[in-house]
């Protein structure tokens, strides 16, 4: 698609849209207060993309972040939560409701290691140790002799309503699911990447004809945002370098749950477009739950969501960022002033008097790239406007190589990119800012719409960042994705300092 036709596809379908809609730019790093409260359960960032793996164009990736800011965690790390269930959505016909859900849930195996502590038989006792761990783990993901706490989850498939549909278990050859301890260290860990990668199972999905993937552990923070001035009302240069600031999340690690599935599996046959989000929900899983065929629709409550980036962050108002949390995309009609009014263009006008925010409202020109997909892109028929990431799975993903980080709004298009789905390269910050700023209504009503805003980080598919400068580096094995499963990195370590790949 062309930039012109894409631009005139996107003008004509919003001016029908004016009564559509909820948010424009999900959840994600403390974005709200009840959140903060419990981070096991903060869905930080959520991906959906063609795979672009060698050999594995035939499949659809979903990665679901959960835990942000994650660096030195010891001793307990960061263990997902056994009474929570972390959940990734699809909806498969556009009606903003889910027709299939992924569920995950976890249980941990404390093995509670002691040592024997005193000086004769009469005053030894037996002690538990403090530590996670009492020597070295791995290379093999069964090599935890050492290991005093033993994570695994189980995986199953819902079709239907993810609290009234059929479960299903997901299953795999090698047995049970175990999650990776996370990098405490290299003493700990000499050989943390056979370590991690041995986690990496294949897997039988009821009703799918081909074997999928999945991987569940600690990567390296792939999310690229110049947080600490954005958030310092935007102290930097919002029309600066593109690649001139730096990326605090680049010394973080964050908890990954990837996974890959046929795309024959989530999307009906002439109808390719499909929606997708994650959710966190909590609650106490009762003795039977493992074993049912359901979700008891009253037993888990959600406190999570999340589809496109940046949302809950910027655009939902603090007094409803925990309502959005628990919302469901078929009811974001309750959130529309947030979009047709929105207040980012506001205040970054007012920070900076030189540059105007779009003066058209209600904002109709949002509508096609957040709530509905794109007319020619990834819109699928009769759509309600909701919240989600839409992918187009019959458009052909690039390597990663040739990648546009700007994805459709590129120079030279991109649209196997965002909005089109989300990779882990593509530049959801720059992108949203210029949207959000007018980059598509015309001149007269947005003055600043074609300037190129920035929050100054830059971002690709193969870029690599030092952890330290928390600057773009040329040192490769500092990237932050790889071009295969699961595509984020394996996480940093923090010992011995300073952190290293």
């Amino acid at each position: 698609m062309q930039f012109r036709r894409f631009l005139f596809a996107v003008l004509v379908s919003v001016s029908t849209l004016a009564v559509a809609s909820s948010t424009v730019l999900a959840s994600s790093h403390r974005e709200a207060p009840g959140i903060t409260k419990t981070p096991k359960v903060d869905g930080t960032d959520f991906y959906l993309f063609r795979s672009y793996e060698a050999g594995r164009a035939g499949y659809v990736t979903f990665l679901a972040n959960y835990q942000p800011f994650q660096d030195l965690g010891g001793p307990n790390f960061y263990m997902f939560d056994p009474s929570a269930i972390y959940e990734i959505h699809v909806d498969k016909n556009g009606d903003a409701v889910e027709d299939m859900t992924f569920q995950f849930s976890f249980s941990n195996l404390n093995k509670n290691f002691t040592l024997p502590v005193g000086t004769t038989p009469a005053n030894t006792k037996n002690v538990a140790i403090p530590l996670i761990n009492k020597g070295s783990i791995g290379p093999g993901r069964n090599d935890t002799e050492n290991l005093n706490v033993i994570e695994s989850y189980t995986l199953s498939v819902i079709r239907g309503g993810r609290r009234t549909g059929v479960r299903q278990p997901i299953t795999t050859a090698d047995g049970s699911f175990l999650k990776p301890v996370d990098r405490i260290g290299d003493n700990s860990l000499p050989a943390y990447d056979t370590y991690a990668n041995d986690h990496v199972y294949s897997v039988n999905i009821p009703g799918c004809s081909a074997p999928g993937k999945v991987f569940v552990g600690q990567r390296r923070e792939g999310f690229v945002f110049n947080a600490d001035e954005v958030f310092d009302l935007i102290n930097t240069d919002p029309l600066g370098s593109p690649n001139g600031e730096t990326n605090p999340l680049a010394s973080k690690n964050v908890s990954t749950l990837a996974l890959e599935v046929p795309i024959a599996c989530v999307a009906m046959p002439g109808q390719p477009i499909i929606g997708a989000w994650t959710t966190a929900s909590t609650g106490k899983a009762s003795s039977s739950f493992a074993n049912s065929s359901v979700t008891p629709g009253g037993q888990f409550k959600q406190v999570s969501r999340l589809g496109m980036a940046l949302v809950n962050e910027v655009v939902i108002g603090l007094k409803d960022k925990d309502r959005f949390n628990a919302s469901e995309p078929r009811n974001d009609a309750q959130f529309l002033d947030y979009v047709t009014n929105p207040t980012l263009p506001e205040l970054i006008q007012i920070l900076f008097p030189a540059v105007t925010a779009p003066n058209q409202f209600p904002r109709t020109d949002l509508v096609s790239v957040f709530l509905t997909g794109v007319p020619g892109l990834n819109q699928p028929p009769n759509v309600v406007p909701s919240e989600m990431l839409r992918l187009n799975t019959s458009i052909d993903p690039k390597p990663a190589a040739a990648q546009e980080p700007l994805g459709v709004i590129a120079a030279v298009p991109d649209t196997a990119g965002y909005p089109n789905g989300r990779r882990p390269g593509d530049d959801v910050v720059d992108i949203s800012l210029r949207v959000a700023m007018g980059k598509l209504l015309p001149p007269a009503v947005a003055p600043s719409g074609q300037l190129a805003f920035t929050d100054g980080a830059f971002i690709n598919a193969t870029v690599a960042y030092d952890p330290q400068t928390l600057m773009t580096t040329g040192d490769a094995s500092r990237r932050l994705f790889r071009d295969t499963f699961p595509y984020l990195e394996r996480p940093l370590s923090f010992s011995p300092n300073p952190v290293h790949p």
